[in-house]
């Protein structure tokens, strides 16, 4: 029994969803999003709510997809209607980014500066104290391109420095050490 999959979700006002064979599509004020429905899950949408079951209850792949397709329909849902947002930080000295229209230009001490484009429904923004701001809304896509611009330059473990997730704690590690060299 999936505890995420029982869960009613409600619809907030301005958003629509309705189901076409076994694709839901989630419309509101920021796009419109579609989330597949695999074999064996019934959505069932009411007045101001969906609610997610399995058909076969001893069926193991509809067990393992209850909770996702939940999960998956709650998160269109509040992207349509509130977006997804993620802040990652620059660490370094002389690393400097440019968001201009849907395109990112990173200055990261490479010999090159690293330029990414935004896919369709991301956009990109730099807020103070060298932040680069990811928003959209869809989810996956947002925490998809986020993680591939950390890829770009990961932190390292000795002083910090790269592209890190704001709050995120990074392991540090001890340099080495000088030992006194006794001789002659």
């Amino acid at each position: 029994m999936s505890k995420i999959g029982k869960l009613i979700i409600t619809i907030p006002n301005g958003v629509t969803v309705s189901q076409a064979e076994n694709k839901v599509t989630v419309q509101g004020p920021k796009g419109q999003l579609f989330v597949d429905v695999p074999a064996g899950i019934v959505v069932a949408i009411e007045e101001a709510t969906v609610k997610v079951s399995q058909k076969v209850t001893n069926d193991r792949t509809t067990q393992a997809f209850w909770g996702l397709v939940r999960a998956n329909i709650a998160n269109a849902i509040k992207g349509v209607s509130e977006g997804f947002e993620v802040r990652l930080e620059m660490v370094g000295v002389g690393f400097r980014g440019q968001a201009s229209g849907s395109e990112l230009t990173l200055s990261l001490g490479f010999s090159h500066p690293v330029k990414m484009k935004a896919p369709q429904g991301v956009t990109f923004a730099m807020g103070e104290n060298n932040t680069i701001i990811i928003s959209g809304s869809d989810k996956m896509m947002v925490g998809e391109i986020a993680a591939e611009i950390r890829a770009v330059r990961p932190p390292e473990p000795y002083k910090g420095k790269g592209i890190k997730y704001v709050g995120e704690r990074i392991r540090r590690k001890a340099g080495k050490t000088a030992k006194a060299v006794g001789g002659k």
